[in-house]
């Protein structure tokens, strides 16, 4: 499979009144053809703030590491992201090459148009086609994702649907202009279990059918297992392991991940869970050395003075933990 987007030294910091936050920090991994690729960690990791990058949706007081990079490859091309400037050059990223499904889409459509409107809008602007066929392709696709009676649908408010039509119609939206990076930004948190199994059903068949990559945001591995072809786990705005989901999954290696597996329910089980220990620090009270130090249960010298360097566990598998480059610690 040929690399659809590469993501390299990527560093985000954010100029606050209270210091500066740095968001993302030496972030790299790449998404190929027809890929999923699940992005996990716990709330405040940075995976939300990482997707908005590739689509150039920072905010205003966003300051790019002078080593990033994030290439597109298009049909045209080579596209270096973070060099777009204009309105007009950022609209591949926005629309166009990528599309975006959003974690509450109530909040991302605009409460005072209608779905149809909006999905006309986005159409006309990323293709020189007619108000009807744009009409029409936008039917066609409520359609397609399972909307009952997608033409009424076409003229209602978001207000009008139901949570798991509301995904739907953000979904449709996303994909009606035939992306080929779909981002998925928790799809399922706002969901019902039922709606949520649904829902994934319907991703994993439209991913399939379109053949587009896919980087797909969640706190939760078990919805990881579900979809992913490979996994990145992230903390506090680094990759600390990624891998094909089954070799991650079934035999983790950086403590941090083992604890997110601990703490998954399990059927059969107590009902206990194991939660890691502590909570994830401050971003402006970021810890030296590896950045999950100050929870982790098998700290060690050098681990709050060094950040630990990716290594190579197995084909395809990696982890960025001290205890693999200390050779007595393996």
């Amino acid at each position: 499979m040929s690399a659809l987007v590469d993501v390299k030294n990527l560093t985000l910091r954010f100029q606050t009144d209270e210091g500066v936050i740095t968001a993302i920090e030496d972030l790299s991994f790449s998404i190929n053809q027809g890929e999923v690729l699940g992005l996990v960690g716990e709330s405040g990791s940075g995976k939300s703030v990482a997707a908005k990058t590739l689509m150039r949706l920072m905010a205003k007081n966003a300051q790019i590491g002078e080593e990033s990079c994030i290439t597109l490859h298009s049909e045209v091309g080579p596209v270096d992201v973070l060099s777009l400037r204009t309105a007009g050059e950022m609209r591949i990223v926005r629309g166009g090459a990528i599309s975006m499904i959003f974690q509450e889409p109530m909040a991302s459509f605009a409460p005072a148009l209608s779905i149809g409107a909006q999905m006309l809008e986005q159409l006309r602007i990323h293709g020189d086609i007619s108000k009807a066929r744009a009409k029409e392709i936008s039917i066609e696709m409520l359609d397609r994702v399972g909307i009952s009676d997608p033409a009424l649908r076409f003229g209602q408010y978001a207000f009008e649907l139901s949570g798991g039509m509301r995904q739907r119609a953000m979904i449709a939206t996303a994909l009606s202009t035939k992306p080929k990076l779909l981002i998925a930004d928790e799809p399922t948190t706002a969901l019902d279990v039922t709606l949520q199994e649904q829902v994934l059903d319907l991703m994993k068949d439209l991913i399939s059918e379109f053949g587009m990559g896919v980087l797909f945001i969640t706190h939760d591995l078990s919805v990881i297992a579900q979809t992913a072809d490979r996994v990145a786990v992230m903390y506090l705005g680094r990759i600390v392991e990624e891998g094909p989901v089954r070799q991650v999954i079934g035999d983790p290696r950086h403590p941090y991940t083992q604890g997110l597996i601990k703490a998954l329910p399990r059927i059969g089980g107590k009902g206990e869970l194991t939660p890691i220990s502590g909570d994830i620090p401050s971003p402006l009270q970021r810890p030296g050395g590896c950045v999950f130090h100050t929870r982790c249960s098998q700290v060690f010298g050098p681990c709050a003075a060094e950040i630990p360097s990716s290594v190579e566990i197995s084909d395809g598998h990696s982890a960025a933990c001290h205890l693999y480059l200390d050779g007595d610690r393996k």
